[in-house]
């Protein structure tokens, strides 16, 4: 290597140093520690002992954890196709809208950038019993009252629906701009070819979007599997737990019975859920991206 391609590279690595000492220090340090206490029990006052793979052997046996490794399953389920549809859904009708485009996509992200604990008391109140809104709509038709909150089959979907409404901002945004990337030559040819408004999304724009899909799938998957801070203001994680999900049990785990070792083993397993689950994506949605 030339001392001037040198002094490049050099260069080049000094501008780069500090976020990358911040990326190991924040990010690598953390997860290799996190690593390391899954394998020990580790409490409050410094204490360790390595237990090897015990915590681990310990979550198979834990009834908790497999509630609420099913509460989170059945939560990602039914949020990620609602947040994915209604994001789809609004980014075409932006898309085809040339009217107050810029104010129609501000005030659709906007509950995205609410804080969670804001929009999870906001919705608590709209599910109310007695005084909330929308079972005054429903009593208004002669439906109501319904414990949304209470109900041990209602309250994942209420919650989803919640969370929906708060998440789908930022997904729309990502698929607008997919869907403004594609080509209009492709478009034209479809119309020319007599293909109608819904042959044109189903055959031309659907495959094309195909990497965004994907993408946005993979990130509102991974916040579905992260879901805390909406049910933990909403329900407590009830009724009777029907609301407990994994990081609600990590959070248990961990500053509740200051069982840091189990709590980081809990971790782990749910970063290895999500790793696979958004493998699978790639070969059921993202087979084509490449």
């Amino acid at each position: 290597m030339s001392a001037a391609r040198r002094r490049e590279a050099l260069a080049g690595l000094a501008f780069v140093a500090p976020m990358l000492v911040l990326f190991l220090v924040f990010r690598i340090g953390p997860t290799l520690g996190a690593v390391f206490l899954s394998l020990t029990d580790y409490r409050l006052n410094g204490d360790w002992t390595f237990i090897g793979a015990g915590n681990y052997a310990r979550l198979l046996d834990d009834r908790l954890f497999w509630e609420a490794f099913g509460v989170t399953a059945l939560y990602t389920v039914l949020y990620v196709p609602m947040t994915v549809v209604l994001a789809l859904g609004t980014a075409v009708l932006l898309h085809r809208t040339l009217w107050l485009r810029g104010f129609f996509r501000g005030l659709f992200f906007l509950p995205y950038v609410t804080s969670i604990v804001l929009a999870a008391v906001i919705w608590k109140w709209i599910y109310e019993v007695e005084d909330g809104l929308l079972n005054s709509v429903l009593g208004g038709l002669g439906l109501g009252p319904v414990d949304f909150l209470g109900s041990e089959s209602l309250v994942l979907p209420s919650i989803a629906a919640a969370s929906a409404w708060k998440g789908f901002g930022y997904s729309m945004l990502i698929l607008l701009a997919g869907l403004q990337s594609v080509p209009r030559e492709v478009t034209e040819a479809a119309v020319i070819d007599g293909a109608n408004g819904w042959q044109r999304f189903r055959w031309v724009t659907l495959p094309l979007l195909r990497p965004v899909l994907f993408f946005v799938l993979v990130i509102e998957a991974i916040g579905a599997f992260q879901v805390f801070d909406a049910m933990y203001v909403m329900t407590a994680g009830g009724p009777v737990r029907a609301s407990y999900s994994l990081v609600y049990f990590l959070y248990d785990s961990g500053f509740k019975f200051f069982d840091f070792g189990y709590a980081c083993a809990v971790g782990l397993v749910l970063f290895l859920v999500v790793l696979v689950f958004s493998l699978i994506q790639r070969r059921l949605v993202g087979r084509e991206v490449d």
